[in-house]
């Protein structure tokens, strides 16, 4: 078909265009628009958090309150250690049993990978009871390896470093062998390097929700030295003269800065290896 034979635009498709647009705008504004609350409340003095004045004084006082009223520090640092270690047992398993999977035949082999697939579609928060059962026993409450160990193994990241692993030619396996490479080699040095897109699109995932976590660190932790920062943050709701918002979204903000800034200073590269892994 020639460019002169190609239909043109109608008005229906210019109006869908149109109304796809007006509803990202609407969408983003009403993401933002907490947002812009919560800054706006966190750098006023507190008279300010319920009425908007251009006039009105800009402060840091909100943030040293709410730094001095809790153990930010010690908050800061067991939410770190703590999404680092489930993110690096999480890497290590899921890429062992992911190469297993799609590389090796064993019987039983269906029924496992089935059994996998299931985890996705059972709520975390379900299992709140037995995993605590069995942190008591183990004798680990209150610390950050009873929050992060029944975290370590991943369906999800299981799933996709096994659908990624399956697209990887097999001559590449072959060519390993020949070398002299070990399997642990080949998943190694050629594997893995191959699946980068999905490493970091899976990271991205889950250190945003440990670091978010809130419901199973409450329930498992009962001190200073084991809470991460989204348990922390409880105790700007107990104040007995009422609700101080200006604290309140000051430390909000103060856990959440991390997450924020990370995605604006490597914005570019999210969308990329969300993109590249094929996650919708």
């Amino acid at each position: 078909m020639s460019a002169r034979q190609l239909p043109r635009p109608g008005p229906a498709l210019y109006t869908a265009s149109w109304l796809d647009t007006a509803a990202a705008w609407l969408l983003a504004l009403l993401w933002i628009l907490p947002l812009v609350y919560a800054v706006w409340t966190a750098f006023h003095p507190a008279e300010f958090s319920a009425r908007f004045d251009l006039a009105a004084p800009w402060t840091l006082e909100n943030f040293r309150h709410a730094w001095q009223a809790a153990p930010f520090a010690r908050y800061f640092l067991n939410t770190t250690l703590l999404v680092a270690m489930i993110l690096g047992a999480q890497l290590v398993l899921s890429t062992l049993a992911a190469y297993a999977f799609a590389r090796y035949e064993f019987r039983g082999k269906n029924i496992a990978f089935a059994l996998v697939l299931v985890q996705l579609m059972i709520m975390p928060d379900i299992l709140l009871v037995e995993n605590y059962q069995t942190m008591a026993r183990l004798g680990l409450v209150d610390s950050l390896l009873a929050i992060g160990l029944p975290y370590f193994a991943s369906a999800f990241a299981i799933f996709l470093l096994r659908q990624t692993f399956m697209g990887i030619p097999r001559e590449l396996d072959e060519a390993a062998r020949v070398e002299g490479a070990s399997a642990l080699q080949t998943l190694w040095r050629v594997y893995v390097p191959l699946a980068k897109p999905v490493y970091t699109a899976f990271a991205l995932v889950s250190v945003s929700f440990h670091w978010n976590n809130f419901l199973w660190p409450l329930i498992i932790t009962n001190s200073v030295e084991s809470r991460p920062l989204t348990v922390g943050l409880q105790v700007f709701s107990s104040v007995e003269q009422g609700v101080e918002w200006s604290t309140i979204t000051a430390a909000t903000l103060m856990t959440s800065a991390p997450l924020l800034i990370a995605f604006l200073l490597f914005q570019r590269q999210f969308v990329q290896s969300f993109m590249r892994a094929g996650i919708k």
